[in-house]
């Protein structure tokens, strides 16, 4: 009983003192707590250095250089060396002697076609021959008569008129045979198809034993050749950069495929409409092939531009690359160096680098970023 007691007046006491407690601090008059402390950070691209002057500094050097625009396109053909293969005779393909991708000569046979149209073609040369011959031999009996007075002129003149009427249709009928492709002396209901350029077959609409003619496929055409020793790479550029590019602008093309090769190339046309989703134009870019460029393969295109503009340059060892970005150390006053990010252009020669941006010719930066860094790493 006398514990329960003890225990009752403890508890009894805690109640108390917290109630007195928050009494306390809901009184004003008592005083708030201490309101938390904020410390302002330093600028992080800050950074100090005990000895300031064991690092050289050099000034960026100016650099007068053409504007350079990256772009990235794919290899297509020039539509003006592309060129159809056609039948003019309808018929059925019996034999094809080429394939899609093959490299073909000019005047090499690609397919043969088993056609009615010749044999339509030669009935009607021999009925013109033998129209011909019978006409000129009207003709010279009219003369013979018309000499004797047997006839009046104007007959001879009719006669005269029908053998050059026949002669005619004779002719017509000898080009019909040609533009089939069929001799007139050794007639032959098979067509042979040749090669019109040299080049590789980048289409093949036929296979053997179908149709080919415009009345029995709906197309003449059976394959398409393209001549690929000068091809186009199409690029996409936004908007903003048009004004950077001109026609006859030279420009660099680098293939993943081949990455120690470098082709040069032309822009031959700027497109004069906007994608409406992506805000970019078409621009072409002519380049002969020496063989490296195949259909559909995506390239680097760098475009030089006429006019120049003013960059920086510094040695190598004074740009970081950190985080797959750019950066160089400029003096901020006492002991402190600014870190500041720049874009990087080509490598130069003396081992420089050019900078397209982030610092000013003539702007100091530490020479030497490694040395830099490892101070600060031991400090």
């Amino acid at each position: 009983m006398k514990n329960k007691s003890i225990l009752f007046l403890t508890s009894f006491f805690l109640v108390s003192l917290s109630m007195v407690a928050c009494k306390k601090a809901s009184n004003p008059e008592d005083g708030a707590p201490p309101a938390a402390q904020v410390i302002k950070a330093g600028d992080p691209s800050l950074v100090s250095v005990d000895n300031a002057d064991q690092f050289a500094l050099i000034a960026a050097e100016k650099l007068e250089a053409p504007t350079r625009l990256k772009v990235t396109g794919s290899v297509l053909p020039d539509i003006s060396r592309e060129v159809p293969v056609i039948s003019l005779a309808n018929g059925r393909v019996i034999e094809i002697k080429a394939r899609l991708d093959d490299h073909v000569k000019k005047g090499e046979l690609l397919l043969k076609v088993q056609s009615p149209d010749i044999t339509n073609a030669f009935d009607t040369y021999l009925k013109a021959v033998n129209d011909e011959q019978l006409a000129n031999k009207a003709y010279e009996r009219a003369k013979k008569l018309y000499e004797h007075g047997a006839i009046s002129q104007s007959m001879l003149e009719q006669a005269e008129d029908s053998e050059r009427d026949a002669e005619a249709d004779k002719k017509a009928s000898e080009e019909q045979l040609n533009t089939l492709g069929v001799d007139k002396h050794h007639p032959s209901s098979i067509v042979p198809v040749y090669a019109p350029i040299s080049g590789v077959i980048v289409a093949q609409n036929v296979t053997n034993a179908a149709a080919l003619g415009a009345s029995l496929s709906g197309s003449p055409t059976a394959f398409t050749i393209a001549d690929l020793s000068r091809v186009w790479i199409v690029c996409d550029v936004y908007e903003n950069d048009i004004p950077k590019i001109a026609l006859g602008q030279s420009a660099q093309i680098q293939v993943n495929a081949y990455p120690d090769k470098t082709l040069t190339g032309r822009v031959s046309d700027i497109g004069p409409v906007l994608d409406p989703n992506l805000r970019t134009a078409k621009v072409r870019i002519e380049v002969a092939n020496p063989g490296l460029l195949r259909l559909g393969m995506y390239v680097n295109a760098t475009i030089e531009s006429k006019n120049k503009e003013s960059y920086a340059v510094v040695p190598a060892a004074a740009i970081l690359h950190l985080h797959d970005r750019d950066w160089v150390y400029i003096p901020a006053g006492g002991k402190q160096f600014k870190r500041v990010e720049v874009a990087a252009g080509e490598m130069l020669s003396g081992k420089r680098q050019q900078i397209l941006s982030g610092i000013a010719p003539g702007q100091q930066v530490v020479s030497n970023v490694l040395q830099l860094e490892s101070t600060l790493e031991a400090q």
